[in-house]
């Protein structure tokens, strides 16, 4: 269900299926070409993004004056830094020079004039040396007279990930169930603490679809404390997948709690003392291992906990601590040097509480003794400042329709916050993203980004300027340097121009609204129509579908040169919608809470309501040829749809669905759809969801595609289906893709590819080309 891609390479790049006959013939149609298929692959990313000029995407603070991005156009790749105080650019360094540098250095050839779209990054030390991140490795590179850059050196015993120190003197890490710290200089390693053992170890990262070897913790802003946990996850239930080659398969096995067990991750919170390597366990019973906002404690890749801050001083810190129900939360806190720990306010809701969309919101001011608490409780998530000695809010900070959605700077003095907020400017696009200032002692929000379109902002370390590259799906973007205190523009940083783009062939999406299934919530969503469009033919519909609750179909309302395969699909004969359906986030609590305890749901009485309102728009929609697909959630909300609406979705591609989320981790299940409930009857309130349970209903064609070593959904979720189907004796189709994980890694273009044969053949009627292969992924 979640949408993040495995983080392990492929190790083998084969495909088997399982396919069965379906019944009934299809019309003879037209045979597709290799270039047809070709046609179609020039509208993948791989292919549209490069033609996209000065598209700034990656933006990264050096320090509170100096940022460095990568600019783009016809010759290729340009990293640049930017002053502030002047706004000023040019050459981040000497790309040639570093090009030859790191390809001595790593003995393989580096491109100067192609920068990785993952994996690298750069800082610049005090004497000129840049610290270089390059896949995975660290190098220091010199590039003063020829250029050199040598590997960054080992640690002495170990190489796990750290998390290094405010300072930048020491990194944490965890090793045989404990934590130590490494000294940065000399390589020096201490362990910190000692009664860790197997499966009740510090900073565990183990969430079930997460489990990695990097430490979640927190520094104190002084570098001299750490504030972390420790888990207990001794007799949580496990979860396995079998990695297949020649010999004995590779068993691998790790803990994966499901709704229901008794048994699930805890955490019992410490501090500890890094110079005196002395643990102080907080008075506090052990909690549950939950975030409010996303499903790991740890929302970035940062290694944070996400929900605790430390205070200026390093004395004491805040943390927010959830029910395992996710209905009551408790916002608490904690001295650093004795544990203990006071509990200033909770909250409770009838659904789930959330913090925010994208950061967790809740902030915390030592000094005023003073807490910025988000709630939802008008139907909108806004901020109220609430007095932590009595418990009690004192006034909101903001109000009315619209969220805030991520709270990006806190300024302790000015008592100024600075957030991002959707649907707070009537007439605007409810999804476009605009940026706020607001005083916490009242007074109206100033926007700062006025441009009806949709803002990605990155802030300074210091909040006193911002990056904000602007734009709408059918608008490429502006990149400007703006001033916190009033928006103003202080430079341009790029203009993005799409000539090369449009000179390809590209056409826009087209953004549109339909009624949801009360007829009256307006719902957004956008169309693709193949570049040689005919109105007066009849076009097959494909639904690409996410139903949340986290995100949803559309993918965001910036400019993008490709989303998806969406418009490579619509190539091929189809129209290809994608809808954001009530049950999704970024509207109201009430939107986005619609069919909580029925995860069934999954958006689909929007769907075909939307579907057939735009059929009755436009005649050149075939009403009776609809089909679905979708990955993860998409690929349980297709075989619901196929189950649910049999005689309205014809063809359905469902990939890596989490069909019953009883064998999903039980963080997911039990915040969307309630804490597991068996009846006398032996019924539970889980069954609304269940698809293996309405399997029988299958008319159409159905694909059900998994990889074997999934971690995330494991694969049983789609045998599940398979085995329901079969006993019903309906037939169906199956690829199965060994030795991958959630994300099909190398073999994407071929599950792809064959997503287009199947709803060419199967939906429009036609013959695909024999065994067309798509470019690999260039990040595979």
């Amino acid at each position: 269900m979640h949408s993040t891609i495995s983080r392990k390479r492929l190790t083998g790049a084969l495909a088997a299926g399982l396919l069965v006959c379906a019944t009934g013939a299809m019309a003879q149609g037209r045979t597709l070409t290799a270039q047809d298929y070709a046609q179609a692959e020039r509208f993948m990313s791989y292919n549209t993004a490069p033609l996209v000029d000065h598209d700034v995407q990656r933006v990264k603070w050096l320090d509170d004056t100096h940022f460095w991005y990568i600019d783009h156009d016809a010759g290729g790749d340009h990293a640049m830094t930017m002053d502030t105080a002047t706004g000023k650019a040019a050459p981040a360094f000497d790309q040639a020079k570093l090009a030859a540098a790191l390809g001595k250095a790593t003995g393989k050839p580096v491109q100067a004039n192609k920068l990785p779209p993952r994996g690298f990054d750069f800082s610049v030390g005090k004497d000129g040396s840049y610290d270089v991140a390059l896949m995975g490795k660290h190098y220091l590179c010199d590039l003063k007279g020829a250029g050199e850059c040598t590997a960054k050196a080992k640690a002495k015993t170990g190489d796990e990930p750290g998390i290094v120190s405010p300072d930048k003197t020491k990194e944490a890490f965890i090793r045989d169930w404990n934590l130590w710290v490494r000294d940065l200089a000399t390589g020096k390693e201490t362990r910190l603490t000692t009664d860790g053992v197997q499966d009740f170890g510090y900073a565990t990262d183990n969430a079930g679809w997460i489990h990695t070897n990097r430490a979640v913790l927190n520094w104190s802003p002084d570098s001299k404390k750490i504030a972390t946990y420790q888990q207990d996850q001794r007799g949580v239930g496990e979860m396995y997948t079998v990695q297949t080659k020649v010999g004995h398969p590779v068993l691998d096995a790790w803990k994966y709690p499901l709704p229901g067990d008794e048994k699930v991750f805890m955490i019992e919170p410490v501090v500890i003392d890094v110079a005196a390597h002395k643990v102080v366990r907080l008075k506090i019973d052990p909690q549950q291992r939950l975030s409010s906002l996303c499903d790991d404690i740890s929302c970035n890749s940062d290694g944070q906990w996400s929900d605790l801050k430390w205070s200026p001083d390093s004395k004491t810190f805040a943390m927010v601590n959830s029910s395992r129900d996710r209905k009551q939360v408790w916002y608490r806190v904690a001295n650093a040097d004795t544990g203990a720990v006071r509990t200033a306010f909770d909250e409770q809701v009838a659904t789930y509480y959330e913090s925010g969309h994208g950061e967790v919101n809740w902030q915390y001011l030592p000094k005023a003794n003073e807490a910025v608490w988000p709630s939802e409780r008008n139907d909108w998530n806004n901020l109220y400042l609430y007095n932590l000695k009595t418990g009690k809010a004192i006034h909101p900070i903001t109000s009315g329709d619209g969220n805030v959605t991520e709270v990006l700077h806190l300024d302790h003095h000015a008592r100024e916050l600075w957030f991002v907020g959707v649907g707070k400017v009537p007439g605007v696009n409810p999804y476009y993203r605009q940026f706020w200032k607001v005083g916490l002692d009242g007074g109206k929000p100033v926007l700062l980004t006025p441009e009806d379109a949709d803002h990605s902002i990155s802030m300074s370390p210091d909040g006193k300027t911002f990056v904000d590259s602007w734009s709408t799906p059918t608008t490429p973007p502006v990149t400007v340097l703006r001033s916190s205190a009033d928006g103003r523009v202080i430079a341009t940083v790029a203009k993005a121009d799409i000539t090369r783009l449009k000179a390809a062939g590209w056409v826009p999406p087209i953004p549109f609204t339909v009624k949801a299934r009360d007829g009256k919530t307006e719902l957004y969503g956008m169309m693709f129509k193949p570049s040689h469009f005919d109105p007066a033919k009849k076009y097959p519909v494909i639904d690409y579908v996410y139903p949340g609750p986290q995100t949803g179909s559309v993918r965001g309302r910036s400019f993008l040169a490709s989303r998806g395969d969406n418009q490579a699909l619509a190539e091929l004969g189809f129209i290809v919608v994608a809808l954001d359906g009530m049950g999704t986030p970024w509207r109201s609590a009430s939107f986005h809470h619609t069919w909580y305890g029925d995860m069934g749901d999954n958006t689909l009485p929007d769907q075909v309501a939307g579907i057939k309102e735009l059929a009755q728009r436009y005649s050149w929609i075939d009403i009776n040829r609809v089909g679905i697909w979708g990955h993860s959630g998409g690929g349980n909300t297709t075989a619901d749809a196929m189950f649910r609406y049999p005689d309205f979705f014809k063809v359905g591609w469902a990939e890596s669905g989490n069909h019953d989320n009883r064998n999903y981790e039980n963080d997911w299940g039990e915040k969307y759809q309630g804490l597991l409930v068996t009846n006398k009857d032996g019924t539970t309130n889980y069954d609304n969801q269940a698809n293996q349970d309405l399997a029988k209903h299958l008319k159409g064609r159905l694909m059900l595609v998994h990889g074997t070593i999934d971690d995330n959904v494991p694969i049983d979720e789609t045998y599940l289906v398979a085995e329901a189907l079969i006993k019903a004796n309906r037939d169906f189709d199956m690829l199965i893709i060994p030795n991958v994980h959630h994300g099909y890694a190398a073999a994407t273009p071929y599950a792809t590819r064959r997503r287009w044969d199947y709803f060419v053949q199967y939906l429009a009627g036609n013959t695909p080309p024999k065994e067309y292969e798509l470019k690999k992924w260039p990040w595979f």
